[in-house]
């Protein structure tokens, strides 16, 4: 694990119930476009095979980098942005002095490929997004990406539909999971890097 990411996660059980999503912690983040649509970018088949992004694809990266640096709490570690989704892992880190006592460590693994899903909150429950949480951080993500589309569209003058709250350019979900210790870390980064690599057998592949 990058020297800087050292003892600055906490060990905690897997989308568990009453976790605070602002703590800190390194989390693995799936985003993935509304219905599957390809639109950002296109595998290339080479030696080592790779994403070209398109147009839209470009602007998602943009803002995916202006997320990090806006906010002093948040680092990004690994991450890629495919045809149609975007794999990453996303360190939260609120204070620089949090340790973890390795021997707390959960032997608990996870596969690379199995994410925990971020469920709506149940009606009956009144819902409150910390201002330093992944929801938080990833809400503010996508408003800029659909403004930022959007401005693309009126520039170009495109014939499709705009982003709002009604149409969404990500899915309004997104998968997490938390990342426990160095082996998960490691299963989980090179998962990301091969992803183009392994694009076909993808569980979001889409011709």
């Amino acid at each position: 694990m990058p020297e800087k990411f050292k003892n600055k996660y906490r060990i905690a059980s897997h989308r568990k119930p009453g976790w605070d999503y602002s703590s800190n912690g390194m989390y693995f983040i799936t985003l993935v476009t509304q219905h599957r649509v390809c639109n950002l970018g296109e595998i290339i088949v080479a030696n080592i095979p790779f994403v070209q992004l398109s147009d839209f694809g470009k602007i998602v990266d943009a803002q995916w980098h202006n997320s990090f640096d806006i906010r002093n709490e948040l680092f990004l570690d690994q991450y890629i942005i495919m045809p149609n989704h975007l794999h990453a892992i996303v360190v939260i880190n609120n204070n620089e002095s949090t340790t973890v006592d390795e021997n707390d460590m959960d032997d608990d693994l996870h596969d690379a490929e199995t994410h925990g899903r971020a469920s709506l909150p149940s009606q009956t429950r009144t819902f409150h997004r910390s201002p330093k949480s992944i929801s938080s951080f990833l809400a503010g993500f996508k408003s800029a990406v659909n403004s930022k589309i959007d401005d693309y569209i009126d520039e170009y003058d495109l014939n499709i539909p705009k982003y709002n709250r009604n149409n969404h350019f990500f899915q309004p979900n997104y998968h997490d999971h938390i990342i426990r210790n160095e082996k998960s870390y490691q299963n989980i980064s090179a998962y990301i890097i091969n992803n183009p690599a392994k694009w076909k057998g993808d569980k979001f592949y889409t011709k």
